[in-house]
């Protein structure tokens, strides 16, 4: 069998071979190729999560040396090609035996076959013949079916199988790691770690190699957190301050000193630290601090930024130049050439009554001048035609950003913090969050946030901290 073949076709009708036109020695075959959707699928929907299907490096250690496909997914295809080919609707399963003489691996491509061998006039029941054989002419899965065969000729329009949308979060997760691969941990600031979240999801970023954590805040009562909840703190350096206000300044003075490259919000409230990095000026680069969002979107095919929804509550336009400009340049850090940035609005065109429509208008224009560089403007646009392409061109939208948006910038922080809980909440988005414009990136999360976003915040903090070693390696905050 040539490896080139390909998941047999799905016709537009399906008719079925009633008993009486089954004869002795007749068969069909259907070919499907092994997809790691395929497992995945079958692993949802079945609750089967043996780590030989799931875990590639357990399954490295096993007898079969790599991930290999569920047995009964095998199985399943003969169930498929009995009940919608051979022979077909209206056939009732009475029993199967399985054999399973070889694994299945990732793009294998098989070829199941079924052959009459034996008919039961009086109770109208076929023995049928299972073979399953891979690309190499390997017989991977054999057995015998027994099934009650139709007794009436149907035609039926096919049945499109519903769509299966996968979505990993932990897989996902791994990936945005992974951007952070060969770049030693940087000394973070933690700023008042004072509940479990904050200081487990500072612990779990230092295990993880991305931060050096000092904490900084009662070290008493740091210390009993840690206590009560079973956090190691061995791998941490405590700065004993009295309360949430001294862990502020203090982490603001250590940014500015060069004795920590990036600072990460523990519980106390966002106000009170970004004001004491604010009032340093050392920590001033001439650009507005704003935060972004970043999300892993099940329905979406990239990640997707959006930007002002934690910061800046009403932005006004020269304000928005440098959201829209911290935004660009992070995703740039992230990897992308030339970010496209929907600017948002709720319509796509100009209307005079509605101010975020002429901000978006002016913003594309500024950077057709220049004054926003690195990434692709368009807007207004609203939030369908921004990340849908089939929205967009129903509304006859003519632009390489609409459908395919790397950045949302919204308009005000109302409109993009109820964006990003939909996303987290309804859409089931796993997302980070960082605030630029400082000297220090600083990793801001939310007290309902879970370790895995708290630990995602700290390699953005870490990517974006890096880059700004690299571009200015003789800055005095980056210098210990």
């Amino acid at each position: 069998m040539d490896t080139a073949q390909h998941d047999t076709p799905q016709p537009e009708w399906i008719e079925n071979i009633t008993y009486d036109e089954l004869t002795i020695g007749q068969s069909a075959r259907l070919l499907r190729t092994l997809t790691l959707a395929d497992i995945q699928a079958f692993a949802a929907v079945s609750g089967d999560t043996n780590p030989a299907h799931m875990n590639p490096e357990y399954a490295e250690e096993t007898l079969f040396h790599g991930v290999i496909a569920h047995g009964m997914w095998g199985g399943a295809l003969i169930s498929a090609l009995l009940g919608t080919q051979f022979p077909g609707p209206g056939t009732i399963y009475l029993e199967q035996v399985l054999h399973f003489t070889k694994p299945v691996r990732i793009g294998d491509t098989l070829a199941v076959t079924a052959t009459v061998i034996s008919k039961d006039d009086a109770k109208k029941r076929v023995e049928l013949d299972c073979q399953v054989v891979n690309q190499k002419g390997d017989r991977v899965l054999h057995g015998t079916a027994r099934v009650l065969a139709p007794t009436q000729k149907v035609r039926l329009e096919h049945v499109r199988a519903p769509q299966i949308r996968l979505f990993d979060p932990e897989a996902r997760f791994r990936e945005l790691l992974a951007l952070g691969d060969g770049i030693p941990p940087v000394r973070c600031g933690v700023v008042h770690p004072c509940d479990v979240e904050s200081l487990s999801g500072a612990m779990d970023s230092a295990r993880h190699g991305l931060i050096i954590p000092v904490l900084i805040g009662p070290e008493a009562r740091i210390r009993h957190i840690a206590a009560e909840a079973g956090i190691d703190l061995n791998a941490a350096e405590i700065v004993g301050v009295p309360h949430s206000h001294a862990a502020a300044d203090k982490a603001a003075d250590m940014a500015a000193a060069g004795e920590v490259d990036i600072l990460m919000k523990g519980s106390l409230h966002t106000d009170e630290m970004i004001h004491a990095v604010l009032s340093r000026p050392a920590l001033r680069t001439g650009r507005r601090m704003s935060h972004v969002f970043r999300f892993d979107v099940p329905l979406y095919s990239k990640p997707l930024l959006i930007t002002d929804a934690a910061l800046n509550i009403r932005p006004s336009l020269i304000e928005k130049v440098d959201i829209v400009q911290n935004a660009i340049d992070f995703a740039r850090i992230l990897g992308v050439k030339q970010p496209k940035v929907a600017v948002l609005s709720a319509v796509e065109t100009v209307n005079p009554n509605i101010p975020s429509t002429l901000d978006a208008a002016a913003l594309c224009k500024m950077a057709d001048r220049g004054q926003i560089t690195g990434g692709l403007l368009d807007g207004p646009l609203a939030f369908d035609n921004a990340i849908s392409a089939r929205a967009a061109q129903v509304k006859h939208i003519q632009s390489p950003v609409a459908g395919d948006a790397d950045i949302l910038a919204v308009p005000d922080l109302e409109s993009g913090n109820m964006l990003a809980k939909q996303l987290e909440y309804l859409g089931g988005a796993s997302g980070s969050g960082l605030v630029l414009g400082a000297r220090v990136p600083i990793a801001l999360t939310s007290r309902a946030d879970g370790p895995m976003t708290r630990v995602a915040s700290a390699l953005l903090a870490l990517l974006a901290a890096h880059n700004a070693r690299r571009d200015h390696p003789r800055e005095a905050w980056s210098q210990h």
